[in-house]
């Protein structure tokens, strides 16, 4: 039974699609998630592209405990040494992640370098980052349009040089299941025993998953992948349904992950409420009809038998099924209790404020199920700075009028209140805290959801701002639809400003 490491990179090739930008404490959080999920490997970022990236791995390796951290690096020194940097201080290993293409269109248009170049730079390049990391894995940027026995030469020199895991990536998602099987065998071949084979499958052709695990039953053992899938255009290939393929046809592909699986769930919410973009209800594995049986046929045979149309159980992900329903009576032992039966772990001061939280809720809602609970801590359970504070609100709008809304904020004690006219209630009220803050944000997106059922539930807003080519996400919730969309507001303007 062949290990399989889990490669996560999220936090780098997947923030790097259009908004799904993170900030470095929503970065720190995920990380400290895909650490408790089970991960083997976390890219954190790429270090030498910007401060804020080579803060961010900096931070990220000193949170972690037992993930290996990497940093991505094109192959040049500088680059390299900036990765040192920001692993120095890392509690578990250290991982340079150094890539170079291989495939003509690569080396012609954008490298410039002829064939023999790009050998010596990987022999050169791996070479110089050995004795500065724990481990060094060599990507052939764009392996399967690479000429094979190109590509082979290239992986030989970079594992003779001391690179112990080669990566082969399907960059723009162009390969099939069986020509990746082929590959990965040929490589492999080549290759002394005991270097690490893996794969990095794009979706373009919707194929990043069938990819990933064809390259694993040719014998890889690391696969690079990312929560929901989320990547460059198309994506990568989505981690929780590698690893559900894996586990469910561990028979078939005879590999076997240390993924909990029962933290798959609550990793792929959490990553969708930093990020604000959902995740589709036909989403394999973690989607909400993932489980959802409407067909009487189906229906009649899960009561029947649940393995006639359930390959897995909700559990083996981590969706609760015994669910218990909280009210204003309930005890904060009751909600600490609950909170730890659904997998989440807070401080005592973000418990506080959660529970404070919930009590609100409470109060306005008959019962508290476990999908509010989860809101409630997505959206209190994080340390965040609220420069800028909601004191009060009031809206008018109506069909003769035009809508107004009156905005009372507290800003680090000072309460400032302003009024504004707009195109609806939600509209103006935005008007009104840009008067306050004066900021010049820009609106990009607006979306808002129920977490539950029924007239009282709650609605989750979350709107995307743009300041200063930067892309910033703020979620709010609440009963109120205009509470839920002032607070999603003032907390993407928190980020701005803190």
């Amino acid at each position: 039974m062949n290990k399989v490491s889990i490669f996560d990179t999220t936090l780098r090739d997947g923030e790097q699609s259009p908004g799904c930008t993170m900030s470095l404490n929503e970065k720190i959080e995920m990380a400290l998630q895909l650490e408790r999920l089970g991960v083997d490997v976390i890219e954190a970022g790429f270090a030498a592209s910007s401060d804020e990236d080579f803060h961010a791995v900096k931070t990220i390796a000193s949170a972690l405990e037992h993930c290996t951290v990497a940093s991505l690096c094109r192959a040049v020194k500088s680059d390299i040494d900036r990765s040192a940097e920001a692993l120095k201080g890392a509690r578990a290993r250290t991982r340079c992640h150094v890539f170079l293409a291989t495939s003509d269109i690569h080396m012609k248009y954008k490298l410039k370098m002829t064939r023999e170049q790009v050998l010596d730079k990987t022999r050169e390049m791996v070479a110089y980052a050995v004795p500065l990391f724990d481990e060094v894995q060599f990507s052939a940027e764009d392996a399967t349009r690479s000429d094979r026995a190109f590509l082979i030469q290239v992986a030989q020199a970079a594992a003779a040089a001391g690179a112990t895991i080669i990566n082969l990536p399907d960059t723009v998602g162009y390969t099939s299941p069986g020509e990746m099987m082929e590959l990965v065998r040929a490589v492999k071949n080549a290759l002394p025993e005991g270097i690490c084979i893996a794969t990095h499958c794009h979706d373009d052709l919707g194929m990043g998953v069938a990819n990933s695990l064809a390259a694993v039953k040719a014998g890889a053992t690391q696969v690079e992948c990312t929560i929901n899938g989320i990547g460059e255009r198309a994506g990568n290939a989505a981690l929780e349904e590698i690893v559900m393929a894996l586990k469910v046809r561990q028979d078939y592909y005879g590999a076997q992950v240390d993924t909990n699986t029962q933290q798959l769930y609550r990793t792929s919410k959490l990553l969708s409420t930093i990020i604000g973009v959902p995740v589709p209800p036909n989403k394999a594995i973690v989607g909400r009809n993932a489980f959802a049986h409407e067909s009487g046929i189906h229906q009649h045979g899960v009561l029947a038998e649940r393995s006639t149309y359930e390959i897995m159980r909700p559990e083996d992900i981590g969706i609760s099924l015994n669910s218990m329903v909280l009210g204003k009576h309930s005890g904060r032992h009751a909600f600490e209790d609950r909170l730890n039966i659904l997998g989440h772990h807070l401080t005592k001061e973000q418990l506080d404020i959660a529970f404070a939280e919930f009590k609100k809720l409470a109060e306005k809602k008959k019962t508290v199920n476990d999908r509010d609970i989860e809101a409630l801590v997505r959206q209190w359970g994080r340390e965040e700075k609220e420069t800028y504070k909601l004191e009060g609100f009031v809206v008018n709008s109506g069909s003769y009028i035009s809508s107004t809304a009156c905005v009372r904020v507290n800003k680090e004690g000072t309460v400032i209140e302003k009024v504004s006219m707009g195109q609806g209630p939600i509209d103006a009220a935005f008007k009104a805290i840009d008067r306050i803050t004066k900021l010049g944000v820009k609106l990009e997106a607006y979306t808002i959801n129920a977490v539950t059922e029924g007239e009282d539930a709650l609605g989750e807003v979350v709107v995307k701002l743009h300041k200063d080519g930067e892309t910033y996400t703020g979620r709010g919730l609440s009963t109120d639809i205009f509470e839920s969309s002032i607070k999603a507001y003032l907390n993407g303007i928190n980020k701005i400003v803190g």
